[in-house]
């Protein structure tokens, strides 16, 4: 399930707490409590079998008893009646639950056993299940805390879910205490049904929430929760603590939550696809609402970039904020001529003339205004950073004060991030309240509003990551898929699971990954023979299933110039590796042309699978210090271009690869190639389990593969289903015809397509381009391009018909049919769009009736869409198709249409 009858949960007209004690300190009696206390409009009925009245108010003996169907049932009763009510709820006709009690899935067999039972007794009936094991829900604009929380939370726009109820209970504590208020905020206890997918979707869809928080242990449905952060994170910050880094850290995690915990390289790499922002620690989470909290929300507005301009009274303390800025990889904003000689006019002499800008420790808070006002007019400073150390000659509360006023007449539309950090406790605790109160981020220490300020940083630099428009890799994907199958099924039939290195390489050189030239050998004669067909010098190598690191048993030996000196080396080989790995398995010996490359780079790229997120890829510094060296960085696949150098360039070698001290950059498209057909093999092959190109060279002419290894195992999984990215669907490219006789190839859109889409809307009437729109524009943004374009395959699709350029060059698209479908795949809102010179041919009603088998096929169950009533081509196209019309409630202008699938 996904967002099916959460309205119940978190919008309840009517609620039940089933459970419900005077018992002085139970669960029962504070939820009760909160509950009765919250405000809630509707009825709440508590349900005891002995109490006559609990908080003032009537009390039921059973769920039968109840005089009305609750939307919400809140319960606290012993786990084993938990299922019993569940059903007696369901058949009753509530569908919603929210399920305090413990001893589930947290303790182990049996646990989950009950579990199960509590989970079939919900299934019949659709009711839907927050917990168990949980601290309950609060939704303050609602009037709703079923929670045993300790004080009630304030209203506000920020949502928190969290698996654990301790950090719930702590954010609401700090949270209160600073004025900041939330949403939601739920606790998903041992995750039996209600999931972070499921709550992700209807928050970001919801108007009250302006960013979504998240506090995670593990995930369990990858994909669902993946495709639902990535649809959030476009509309809204989604900030994510992930627990469980450490080995024992995951152990402890699991035991509490009762799922297990996956890599947490791993969590960092699906975090940062997604666009979530991840902080590392409980504080920075809680300086992380106070952000978005009064910094608004930088998904949209004024460009945000990494330009600091820090303003202090205390140069020590500024160098101190410069050195961490560095440290964390922002930078100092740069002062521009008119704005030096601007506050030269109102600063001492002696001030730095630089940023930082230290005005001096005596500043009064006109010094503090009269600065502030101009650095706010230098377009070249993204946010500012305003500092106070206590002085006996400066007063630090009216000098916050003198911000506030500043702040406060700035037009809405050209404000920007404005921290402050009032160093010191008595002096500056009353300045911080002040700053909280008027909304203004405040942070006891220069680390921590430096962290604050990176965390605005990355957050906007992943947004932009999900909107870039990459570049193709089309011209370079051809890959021989016969091949690598022959290969790949050759090696399972014989019962084997690696690949031989040249194995290996054939399937990579299959999918255009540059590899040397290798040719195995049995003996140490044939492996002269292999030298002498073989460009010299060459190397040779042990070929053993048994040795993974060839080069810690001397089983490699380079630069051999000439046949015999092969042969010798290959005999001494075979005595050093009989003393290293006596009961090794020794099939003979790989001899490979030696790469003629300028002064290469040694990097590594590779591919595992993980529990949970299935195929990772992984790059980094390579060769034979590759575990000590310890650089790398992980992507989930499918990559693109761009992806590809953001994977890169999370790494410490990715500085050595553009070049330094007159060493020239190494072919950077190369290696993102490389990592692309290595991202595209994994997808098309299941059976690979894990992949090592170590090491893969690169230099300023390209790459190529030294050494591969590929494991392989035979598996029944859909290739697509393992991964946590459903990939580009080829498998619904098609060739259609016109009713002229026009040819054209139907295929997903991809994210490159952007460039296509552009042009066709250059190709656009005015007139067509309202029709669609319904409003004139002149051009398609970049933003709604990428939108239209950059699509999660597993809840839209796009459909685009495309034929050879008349120029011979790339493709020409001529229509583009898409629908978005509700998380729950019920229903989908389609739209449609053919080049005003195709129009009348049919291209229209083809794209149409392809879109509506596809969704049939996906099983859902409605079409639906607006067009403009004076449209009469699409209605009439519409109405060809099965598509009902009826007036828009809201708008007389617009006709619905509708089609059961």
């Amino acid at each position: 399930m996904s967002i099916r009858n959460l309205e119940f949960l978190l919008k309840p007209t009517s609620i039940a707490l089933i459970g419900a004690s005077r018992r002085p300190n139970s669960i029962g009696a504070v939820v009760a409590r909160n509950l009765f206390n919250a405000g809630f409009e509707g009825p709440i009925m508590p349900v005891h079998p002995r109490e006559r009245a609990i908080e003032g108010v009537l009390a039921y003996p059973s769920v039968a008893a109840l005089p009305l169907t609750p939307d919400l049932a809140v319960i606290c009763t012993p786990p084993d009646s938990v299922p019993g009510l569940i059903d007696e709820l369901g058949a009753r006709g509530t569908k919603a639950a929210v399920v305090i009690t413990a001893g589930f899935g947290e303790l182990g067999a049996e646990g989950k056993a009950l579990q199960q039972k509590l989970l079939d007794a919900a299934k019949p009936h659709l009711l839907r299940i927050l917990g168990p094991n949980c601290l309950g829900l609060m939704v303050p604009g609602q009037g709703v805390n079923a929670s045993f929380v300790h004080i009630p939370p304030l209203k506000g726009d920020v949502a928190l879910v969290a698996q654990s109820g301790a950090v719930v209970t702590a954010v609401v504590d700090w949270a209160t205490s600073r004025g900041i208020g939330f949403s939601h905020l739920l606790s998903l206890g041992d995750v039996a049904d209600v999931d972070f997918g499921d709550l992700i979707d209807h928050l970001a869809n919801d108007g009250n929430v302006r960013s979504i928080l998240l506090y995670i242990e593990a995930v369990g449905q990858t994909r669902k929760f993946l495709s639902a952060a990535r649809a959030a994170a476009r509309q809204k910050p989604v900030i994510v603590i992930k627990a469980g880094r450490s080995d024992e850290a995951a152990k402890a995690a699991s035991s509490h939550t009762g799922a297990l915990a996956g890599s947490d390289a791993v969590y960092d790499a699906a975090f940062r696809r997604a666009g979530i922002l991840r902080v590392e620690e409980l504080d920075e989470l809680f300086a992380a609402v106070e952000t978005l909290a009064m910094c608004g929300n930088l998904s949209g507005g004024r460009g945000f970039g990494d330009r600091l301009a820090i303003v202090t009274n205390g140069g020590g303390i500024g160098v101190l904020a410069t050195d961490t800025l560095i440290k964390a990889g922002g930078r100092l904003a740069p002062l521009s001529a008119e704005t030096i000689a601007r506050l030269n006019g109102v600063l001492p002499a002696v001030w730095s003339k630089a940023n930082p800008i230290d005005i001096i420790g005596d500043a009064p808070a006109k010094r503090y205004a009269d600065a502030l006002s101009i650095l706010l007019e230098d377009r070249d400073i993204d946010a500012l950073l305003v500092m106070n150390c206590p002085t006996a000659v400066g007063d630090s509360y009216w000098a916050a004060q003198a911000v506030i006023e500043t702040l406060a007449k700035q037009p809405k539309d050209q404000r920007r991030p404005v921290l402050t950090t009032w160093l010191g406790e008595g002096a500056a605790a009353e300045s911080r309240r002040l700053f909280a109160a008027n909304r203004i981020p405040t942070y006891q220490t220069p680390r921590d509003a430096i962290a604050a300020f990176m965390h605005m940083v990355h957050y906007r630099k992943s947004q932009e990551l999900l909107m870039e428009t990459p570049a193709s890799v089309t011209e370079y994907l051809q890959p021989d898929t016969g091949l690598a199958t022959r290969i790949i099924n050759a090696v399972l039939d014989e019962g084997r699971e690696w690949l031989s290195e040249v194995e290996s390489k054939k399937v990579l050189a299959a999918y255009g990954v540059p590899v040397v030239r290798t040719l195995s050998a049995r003996t140490p004669d044939e492996a002269a023979e292999a030298a002498r067909t073989l460009k010299r010098p060459v190397a040779l190598k042990i070929l053993s299933p048994d040795i993974t690191h060839k080069s810690d048993v001397d089983g490699v030996v380079l630069r051999l110039a000439e046949p015999e000196h092969v042969r010798a080396a290959a005999v001494r080989m075979l005595t050093q590796v009989a003393k290293f790995k006596p009961n090794a398995r020794i099939e003979g010996f790989t001899v490979q042309e030696m790469a003629v490359l300028d002064d290469p780079h040694e990097l590594i790229v590779g591919m595992v699978n993980d529990h949970l997120f299935g195929p990772v890829i992984l790059f980094g510094q390579g060769g034979t210090s590759v575990e000590v060296v310890g650089d790398k960085a992980l992507a989930l696949p499918p990559l693109n271009m761009n992806l590809a150098r953001d994977l890169m360039s999370r790494t410490r070698i990715w500085k050595l690869l553009q070049g330094y001290r007159g060493r020239p950059p190494a072919e950077l498209d190369a290696i993102a190639v490389a990592l692309n057909m290595v991202s595209q093999l994994v997808i098309d092959f299941p059976q690979i389990q894990e992949l090592d190109i170590n090491p893969l060279f690169a230099d300023p002419a390209g790459v190529v593969a030294i050494d591969a290894r590929i494991r392989v195992t035979r598996t029944a999984e859909d290739g697509q289903k393992r991964l946590a990215i459903r990939p580009y669907p080829k498998d619904l490219e098609e060739i259609a015809r016109l009713r002229d006789g026009r040819w054209f190839l139907l295929r997903p859109i991809r994210p490159e397509d952007e460039p296509l889409l552009h042009r066709m809307f250059e190709r656009m009437t005015p007139e067509d381009i309202r029709l669609r729109f319904f409003a004139p524009m002149k051009q398609l943004s970049h933003q709604a391009a990428a939108r239209m374009t950059q699509i999660d395959y597993d809840r839209e699709m796009g459909l685009v018909a495309v034929a050879p350029g008349t120029d011979g060059i790339g493709e020409e698209m001529y229509g583009v049919v898409r629908i978005a479908a509700d998380p729950d795949n019920v229903k989908a809102e389609y739209a449609v769009m053919v080049r005003s010179d195709l129009k009348g041919h049919g291209l229209g009603y083809l794209l149409m009736n392809k879109i509506i088998a596809y969704a049939r096929d996906r099983g859902i169950g409605e079409l639906f869409g607006e067009v403009l009533r004076e449209n009469s081509t699409m209605l009439q196209v519409c109405s060809e198709l099965g598509f009902i019309r009826r007036d828009h409630p809201e708008e007389p202008s617009v006709v619905e249409v509708r089609c059961k699938l």
